[in-house]
Protein backbone atom coordinates (compact mmCIF):
# COMPACT_ATOMS: atom_id res chain seq x y z
CA UNK A 1 0.00 0.00 0.00
CA UNK A 2 1.32 3.41 -0.97
CA UNK A 3 0.52 7.07 -0.39
CA UNK A 4 -0.87 9.04 -3.33
CA UNK A 5 -1.42 12.77 -3.78
CA UNK A 6 -4.62 13.63 -5.63
CA UNK A 7 -6.23 16.67 -7.23
CA UNK A 8 -9.99 16.53 -7.81
CA UNK A 9 -13.04 18.69 -8.58
CA UNK A 10 -16.31 18.55 -6.67
CA UNK A 11 -19.80 19.03 -8.16
CA UNK A 12 -19.49 22.80 -7.75
CA UNK A 13 -16.23 22.96 -9.67
CA UNK A 14 -14.08 23.61 -6.58
CA UNK A 15 -10.61 22.06 -6.57
CA UNK A 16 -9.56 19.75 -3.73
CA UNK A 17 -6.09 18.38 -2.95
CA UNK A 18 -5.03 15.76 -0.45
CA UNK A 19 -3.34 12.45 0.24
CA UNK A 20 -4.90 8.98 0.29
CA UNK A 21 -3.48 5.50 0.76
CA UNK A 22 -4.15 2.69 -1.66
CA UNK A 23 -2.71 -0.26 -3.52
CA UNK A 24 -2.42 1.78 -6.68
CA UNK A 25 -3.57 4.93 -8.54
CA UNK A 26 -6.74 3.17 -9.72
CA UNK A 27 -7.88 2.40 -6.18
CA UNK A 28 -7.16 5.97 -5.09
CA UNK A 29 -9.18 7.35 -8.02
CA UNK A 30 -12.08 5.13 -6.94
CA UNK A 31 -11.81 6.49 -3.39
CA UNK A 32 -11.97 10.02 -4.79
CA UNK A 33 -15.05 9.14 -6.88
CA UNK A 34 -16.69 7.63 -3.79
CA UNK A 35 -16.52 11.11 -2.27
CA UNK A 36 -18.46 12.48 -5.22
CA UNK A 37 -15.44 14.19 -6.77
CA UNK A 38 -13.87 13.91 -10.21
CA UNK A 39 -10.16 12.93 -10.00
CA UNK A 40 -7.87 15.07 -12.16
CA UNK A 41 -4.43 13.94 -11.07
CA UNK A 42 -3.13 11.08 -8.91
CA UNK A 43 0.61 10.74 -8.22
CA UNK A 44 2.53 8.56 -5.79
CA UNK A 45 4.13 10.56 -3.01
CA UNK A 46 7.92 10.42 -2.77
CA UNK A 47 11.07 12.41 -3.32
CA UNK A 48 11.55 11.93 -7.06
CA UNK A 49 14.33 12.91 -9.37
CA UNK A 50 13.76 16.24 -11.06
CA UNK A 51 15.20 17.90 -14.11
CA UNK A 52 17.59 20.85 -13.97
CA UNK A 53 14.79 23.28 -14.81
CA UNK A 54 12.60 21.86 -12.07
CA UNK A 55 15.48 22.14 -9.63
CA UNK A 56 15.80 25.84 -10.45
CA UNK A 57 12.10 26.36 -9.91
CA UNK A 58 12.39 24.73 -6.49
CA UNK A 59 15.31 26.87 -5.31
CA UNK A 60 12.93 29.30 -3.64
CA UNK A 61 10.71 26.69 -2.01
CA UNK A 62 11.04 26.52 1.80
CA UNK A 63 12.62 23.30 2.99
CA UNK A 64 12.09 21.58 6.31
CA UNK A 65 13.56 23.53 9.22
CA UNK A 66 15.44 22.16 12.21
CA UNK A 67 12.45 23.03 14.42
CA UNK A 68 10.07 21.03 12.21
CA UNK A 69 12.45 18.05 12.08
CA UNK A 70 12.84 18.17 15.85
CA UNK A 71 9.06 18.33 16.35
CA UNK A 72 8.43 15.37 14.04
CA UNK A 73 11.14 13.33 15.75
CA UNK A 74 9.85 14.20 19.23
CA UNK A 75 6.28 13.24 18.28
CA UNK A 76 7.46 9.92 16.86
CA UNK A 77 9.49 9.21 19.99
CA UNK A 78 6.50 9.90 22.24
CA UNK A 79 4.10 7.76 20.22
CA UNK A 80 6.50 4.85 19.76
CA UNK A 81 7.44 5.01 23.45
CA UNK A 82 3.76 4.72 24.39
CA UNK A 83 3.57 1.37 22.57
CA UNK A 84 1.94 2.52 19.34
CA UNK A 85 3.06 0.58 16.21
CA UNK A 86 5.42 2.56 14.03
CA UNK A 87 3.01 2.73 11.06
CA UNK A 88 0.25 4.14 13.28
CA UNK A 89 2.68 6.59 14.86
CA UNK A 90 3.72 7.81 11.40
CA UNK A 91 0.06 8.23 10.40
CA UNK A 92 -0.68 10.21 13.56
CA UNK A 93 2.33 12.48 12.99
CA UNK A 94 1.27 13.02 9.36
CA UNK A 95 -2.20 14.10 10.47
CA UNK A 96 -0.69 16.63 12.87
CA UNK A 97 1.59 18.20 10.24
CA UNK A 98 0.32 21.64 9.24
CA UNK A 99 2.44 21.92 6.07
CA UNK A 100 1.19 19.88 3.15
CA UNK A 101 4.74 18.99 2.09
CA UNK A 102 5.52 17.48 5.49
CA UNK A 103 2.26 15.55 5.46
CA UNK A 104 3.10 14.11 2.04
CA UNK A 105 6.55 13.10 3.22
CA UNK A 106 5.31 11.35 6.37
CA UNK A 107 2.59 9.52 4.44
CA UNK A 108 5.18 8.36 1.92
CA UNK A 109 7.40 7.07 4.75
CA UNK A 110 4.37 5.30 6.27
CA UNK A 111 3.52 3.64 2.96
CA UNK A 112 7.07 2.27 2.71
CA UNK A 113 6.84 0.90 6.26
CA UNK A 114 3.51 -0.74 5.41
CA UNK A 115 5.24 -2.44 2.49
CA UNK A 116 7.51 -4.17 4.98
CA UNK A 117 10.56 -1.91 4.93
CA UNK A 118 12.38 -0.76 8.06
CA UNK A 119 11.90 2.86 9.14
CA UNK A 120 15.52 3.75 8.32
CA UNK A 121 15.08 2.40 4.78
CA UNK A 122 11.85 4.38 4.37
CA UNK A 123 13.57 7.56 5.55
CA UNK A 124 16.29 7.04 2.93
CA UNK A 125 13.77 8.08 0.26
CA UNK A 126 14.19 11.63 1.60
CA UNK A 127 17.97 12.09 2.02
CA UNK A 128 17.74 15.89 1.91
CA UNK A 129 15.55 15.83 5.02
CA UNK A 130 16.90 12.83 6.95
CA UNK A 131 20.70 12.83 6.96
CA UNK A 132 22.87 9.74 7.07
CA UNK A 133 23.42 10.41 10.77
CA UNK A 134 19.65 10.40 11.34
CA UNK A 135 19.08 7.21 9.34
CA UNK A 136 22.01 5.29 10.84
CA UNK A 137 20.91 6.18 14.37
CA UNK A 138 17.32 5.14 13.63
CA UNK A 139 18.56 1.84 12.16
CA UNK A 140 20.61 1.18 15.29
CA UNK A 141 17.58 1.98 17.46
CA UNK A 142 15.38 -0.41 15.47
CA UNK A 143 17.88 -3.25 15.77
CA UNK A 144 18.45 -2.69 19.49
CA UNK A 145 14.75 -2.32 20.34
CA UNK A 146 15.20 1.17 21.80
CA UNK A 147 13.85 3.22 18.92
CA UNK A 148 11.93 5.69 21.11
CA UNK A 149 15.05 6.49 23.17
CA UNK A 150 17.11 6.98 20.02
CA UNK A 151 14.46 9.30 18.56
CA UNK A 152 14.47 11.34 21.77
CA UNK A 153 18.25 11.74 21.49
CA UNK A 154 17.95 12.78 17.86
CA UNK A 155 15.33 15.39 18.79
CA UNK A 156 17.61 16.74 21.53
CA UNK A 157 20.54 16.80 19.11
CA UNK A 158 18.55 18.72 16.49
CA UNK A 159 17.30 21.22 19.07
CA UNK A 160 20.80 21.77 20.47
CA UNK A 161 22.23 22.45 17.03
CA UNK A 162 19.39 24.84 16.27
CA UNK A 163 19.89 26.65 19.60
CA UNK A 164 23.62 27.06 18.97
CA UNK A 165 23.04 28.44 15.47
CA UNK A 166 20.35 30.77 16.81
CA UNK A 167 22.67 32.10 19.52
CA UNK A 168 25.39 32.81 16.96
CA UNK A 169 22.99 34.59 14.61
CA UNK A 170 21.47 36.67 17.40
CA UNK A 171 24.91 37.68 18.59
CA UNK A 172 25.84 38.83 15.07
CA UNK A 173 22.74 40.98 14.54
CA UNK A 174 23.94 44.01 16.56
CA UNK A 175 27.46 44.37 15.10
CA UNK A 176 26.24 43.74 11.55
CA UNK A 177 23.47 46.33 11.97
CA UNK A 178 25.94 48.77 13.49
CA UNK A 179 28.44 48.35 10.64
CA UNK A 180 25.69 48.74 8.02
CA UNK A 181 24.28 51.94 9.57
CA UNK A 182 27.72 53.47 10.10
CA UNK A 183 28.78 52.65 6.53
CA UNK A 184 25.61 54.20 5.10
CA UNK A 185 26.18 57.30 7.20
CA UNK A 186 29.75 57.73 5.96
CA UNK A 187 28.68 57.14 2.35
CA UNK A 188 25.90 59.70 2.77
CA UNK A 189 28.35 62.28 4.13
CA UNK A 190 30.80 61.71 1.28
CA UNK A 191 28.24 61.70 -1.53
CA UNK A 192 25.82 64.42 -0.36
CA UNK A 193 27.16 66.62 2.45
CA UNK A 194 30.77 67.01 1.28
CA UNK A 195 29.86 68.18 -2.29
CA UNK A 196 27.62 70.90 -0.82
CA UNK A 197 30.46 72.21 1.35
CA UNK A 198 32.98 71.96 -1.50
CA UNK A 199 30.96 74.49 -3.48
CA UNK A 200 31.56 77.04 -0.74
CA UNK A 201 35.29 76.37 -0.74
CA UNK A 202 35.48 76.68 -4.53
CA UNK A 203 34.01 80.17 -4.37
CA UNK A 204 36.63 81.26 -1.82
CA UNK A 205 39.51 80.56 -4.22
CA UNK A 206 41.99 79.71 -1.44
CA UNK A 207 44.36 76.75 -1.24
CA UNK A 208 42.77 73.95 0.75
CA UNK A 209 44.50 71.86 3.45
CA UNK A 210 45.77 68.37 2.45
CA UNK A 211 43.09 66.63 4.55
CA UNK A 212 40.34 68.59 2.84
CA UNK A 213 41.79 67.85 -0.62
CA UNK A 214 41.90 64.14 0.26
CA UNK A 215 38.27 64.30 1.39
CA UNK A 216 37.18 66.04 -1.82
CA UNK A 217 39.07 63.47 -3.93
CA UNK A 218 37.44 60.60 -2.01
CA UNK A 219 34.02 62.17 -2.43
CA UNK A 220 34.48 62.69 -6.18
CA UNK A 221 35.75 59.15 -6.65
CA UNK A 222 32.82 57.68 -4.73
CA UNK A 223 30.21 59.75 -6.57
CA UNK A 224 31.62 59.02 -10.02
CA UNK A 225 32.50 55.34 -9.45
CA UNK A 226 30.03 54.25 -6.78
CA UNK A 227 27.98 52.17 -9.21
CA UNK A 228 31.08 50.46 -10.56
CA UNK A 229 32.32 49.75 -7.04
CA UNK A 230 28.98 48.15 -6.16
CA UNK A 231 29.08 46.08 -9.33
CA UNK A 232 32.67 45.04 -8.59
CA UNK A 233 31.65 43.97 -5.08
CA UNK A 234 28.80 41.85 -6.45
CA UNK A 235 31.09 40.26 -9.06
CA UNK A 236 33.70 39.49 -6.40
CA UNK A 237 31.06 37.81 -4.23
CA UNK A 238 29.83 35.71 -7.16
CA UNK A 239 33.37 34.76 -8.21
CA UNK A 240 34.25 33.84 -4.63
CA UNK A 241 31.22 31.57 -4.36
CA UNK A 242 32.07 29.92 -7.67
CA UNK A 243 35.68 29.38 -6.62
CA UNK A 244 34.62 27.87 -3.30
CA UNK A 245 32.63 25.24 -5.18
CA UNK A 246 35.98 23.71 -6.10
CA UNK A 247 37.11 21.34 -3.37
CA UNK A 248 40.77 22.32 -3.80
CA UNK A 249 39.98 26.04 -3.37
CA UNK A 250 37.69 25.26 -0.44
CA UNK A 251 40.46 23.22 1.15
CA UNK A 252 42.91 26.14 0.87
CA UNK A 253 40.33 28.54 2.28
CA UNK A 254 39.61 26.26 5.23
CA UNK A 255 43.35 25.86 5.90
CA UNK A 256 43.60 29.66 5.91
CA UNK A 257 40.76 29.91 8.45
CA UNK A 258 42.62 27.52 10.76
CA UNK A 259 45.65 29.84 10.74
CA UNK A 260 43.78 32.99 11.81
CA UNK A 261 44.22 33.69 15.55
CA UNK A 262 40.66 34.16 16.87
CA UNK A 263 38.69 32.66 13.99
CA UNK A 264 40.74 29.48 14.19
CA UNK A 265 39.56 28.92 17.77
CA UNK A 266 35.94 29.41 16.73
CA UNK A 267 36.21 27.03 13.74
CA UNK A 268 37.97 24.35 15.77
CA UNK A 269 35.53 24.64 18.66
CA UNK A 270 32.41 24.54 16.50
CA UNK A 271 33.51 21.53 14.47
CA UNK A 272 34.87 19.69 17.50
CA UNK A 273 31.54 20.16 19.28
CA UNK A 274 29.58 18.88 16.27
CA UNK A 275 31.87 15.89 15.89
CA UNK A 276 31.79 14.97 19.58
CA UNK A 277 28.02 15.30 19.89
CA UNK A 278 27.36 13.26 16.74
CA UNK A 279 29.83 10.52 17.66
CA UNK A 280 28.36 10.32 21.16
CA UNK A 281 24.83 9.78 19.85
CA UNK A 282 25.94 7.18 17.32
CA UNK A 283 28.02 5.14 19.77
CA UNK A 284 25.36 5.36 22.48
CA UNK A 285 22.80 4.11 19.94
CA UNK A 286 24.86 1.01 19.16
CA UNK A 287 26.52 2.05 15.88
CA UNK A 288 30.00 0.47 15.52
CA UNK A 289 32.86 2.90 16.15
CA UNK A 290 34.29 2.82 12.61
CA UNK A 291 30.88 3.41 11.04
CA UNK A 292 30.18 6.12 13.61
CA UNK A 293 33.46 7.88 12.76
CA UNK A 294 32.67 7.78 9.04
CA UNK A 295 29.22 9.29 9.61
CA UNK A 296 30.44 11.84 12.17
CA UNK A 297 33.05 13.06 9.70
CA UNK A 298 30.24 14.29 7.42
CA UNK A 299 28.99 16.83 10.00
CA UNK A 300 32.47 18.44 10.19
CA UNK A 301 32.27 21.38 7.78
CA UNK A 302 35.98 22.28 7.83
CA UNK A 303 37.67 20.12 5.20
CA UNK A 304 41.08 19.67 6.92
CA UNK A 305 39.32 18.63 10.15
CA UNK A 306 37.03 16.29 8.19
CA UNK A 307 40.05 14.72 6.55
CA UNK A 308 41.62 14.35 10.00
CA UNK A 309 38.56 12.43 11.24
CA UNK A 310 38.66 10.16 8.20
CA UNK A 311 42.37 9.49 8.79
CA UNK A 312 41.60 8.86 12.46
CA UNK A 313 39.05 6.24 11.43
CA UNK A 314 41.72 4.56 9.32
CA UNK A 315 44.20 4.58 12.22
CA UNK A 316 41.57 3.19 14.61
CA UNK A 317 40.88 0.35 12.19
CA UNK A 318 44.61 -0.43 12.35
CA UNK A 319 44.57 -0.60 16.16
CA UNK A 320 45.40 2.98 17.21
CA UNK A 321 43.36 4.50 20.02
CA UNK A 322 40.92 7.24 19.04
CA UNK A 323 42.42 9.96 21.23
CA UNK A 324 45.90 9.42 19.78
CA UNK A 325 44.52 9.49 16.24
CA UNK A 326 42.75 12.81 16.95
CA UNK A 327 45.76 14.24 18.78
CA UNK A 328 48.11 13.48 15.87
CA UNK A 329 45.99 15.65 13.55
CA UNK A 330 46.64 18.76 15.68
CA UNK A 331 43.24 20.20 14.86
CA UNK A 332 41.14 19.13 17.84
CA UNK A 333 41.21 21.09 21.14
CA UNK A 334 43.26 19.46 23.93
CA UNK A 335 40.20 19.24 26.20
CA UNK A 336 38.35 17.12 23.63
CA UNK A 337 41.35 14.82 23.22
CA UNK A 338 41.76 14.41 27.00
CA UNK A 339 38.09 13.60 27.52
CA UNK A 340 38.15 11.07 24.68
CA UNK A 341 41.20 9.46 26.29
CA UNK A 342 39.36 9.29 29.64
CA UNK A 343 36.33 7.78 27.93
CA UNK A 344 38.40 5.09 26.24
CA UNK A 345 40.18 4.25 29.50
CA UNK A 346 36.95 4.07 31.53
CA UNK A 347 34.80 2.42 28.89
CA UNK A 348 32.39 5.38 28.87
CA UNK A 349 33.40 6.97 25.60
CA UNK A 350 29.89 8.15 24.67
CA UNK A 351 29.40 10.07 27.95
CA UNK A 352 32.85 11.67 27.71
CA UNK A 353 32.17 12.70 24.12
CA UNK A 354 28.90 14.26 25.21
CA UNK A 355 30.73 16.12 27.98
CA UNK A 356 33.37 17.28 25.50
CA UNK A 357 30.68 18.62 23.18
CA UNK A 358 28.96 20.50 26.01
CA UNK A 359 32.28 21.97 27.15
CA UNK A 360 33.19 23.09 23.63
CA UNK A 361 29.77 24.67 23.12
CA UNK A 362 30.10 26.65 26.37
CA UNK A 363 33.61 27.75 25.43
CA UNK A 364 32.46 28.67 21.95
CA UNK A 365 29.58 30.75 23.31
CA UNK A 366 31.94 32.58 25.69
CA UNK A 367 34.45 33.35 22.93
CA UNK A 368 31.71 34.63 20.61
CA UNK A 369 30.25 36.86 23.32
CA UNK A 370 33.71 38.24 24.12
CA UNK A 371 34.59 38.84 20.47
CA UNK A 372 31.28 40.56 19.72
CA UNK A 373 31.50 42.55 22.96
CA UNK A 374 34.80 43.97 21.73
CA UNK A 375 33.65 44.35 18.12
CA UNK A 376 30.70 46.63 18.95
CA UNK A 377 32.70 49.41 20.69
CA UNK A 378 35.52 48.96 18.16
CA UNK A 379 33.14 49.62 15.26
CA UNK A 380 31.74 52.67 17.05
CA UNK A 381 35.26 54.05 17.64
CA UNK A 382 36.30 53.36 14.03
CA UNK A 383 33.25 54.97 12.48
CA UNK A 384 33.40 57.85 14.98
CA UNK A 385 37.00 58.44 13.94
CA UNK A 386 36.02 58.49 10.26
CA UNK A 387 33.22 60.97 10.92
CA UNK A 388 35.64 63.11 12.96
CA UNK A 389 38.09 63.16 10.04
CA UNK A 390 35.32 64.24 7.65
CA UNK A 391 34.19 67.02 9.98
CA UNK A 392 37.76 68.22 10.54
CA UNK A 393 38.43 68.21 6.80
CA UNK A 394 35.41 70.45 6.28
CA UNK A 395 36.22 72.78 9.20
CA UNK A 396 39.95 73.27 8.58
CA UNK A 397 39.47 75.70 5.61
CA UNK A 398 37.05 77.71 7.74
CA UNK A 399 39.59 77.93 10.58
CA UNK A 400 42.30 79.07 8.17
CA UNK A 401 39.97 81.67 6.68
CA UNK A 402 39.26 83.06 10.14
CA UNK A 403 42.99 83.32 10.84
CA UNK A 404 43.50 85.20 7.57
CA UNK A 405 40.70 87.63 8.37
CA UNK A 406 42.05 88.23 11.87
Amino acid sequence: MGAFEYTALDAGGQEHKGILEGDGPRQVRQQVRDRGWTPLLVNEVGEQKVTTGEKRSRLFQRGISAAELSLITRQLATLVGSGLPIEEALGAVAQQCERQALKKMMMAVRSRVLEGHELAVALADFPRVFSELFRATVAAGEHSGYLHIVLERLADYTENRQALQKDILQALIYPVFLIAVASLMVIGLLTYVVPQVVQVFADLGQELPPLTRWLIASSDFLRHNGGWLLLLLIVMMIVTRLLLRSESMRLRYHHFLLRLPLLSRLVRGLNAARFSRTLSILIDSGVPLLDALRIAAQVVTNLPMRSAVEQAAQLVSEGTSLHLALENSGYFPPLTVHLVASGEASGKLESMLDRAASSQERDLSAVIQLALGILGPLVILLMGGMVLLIVLAMLLPIFELNQLVS
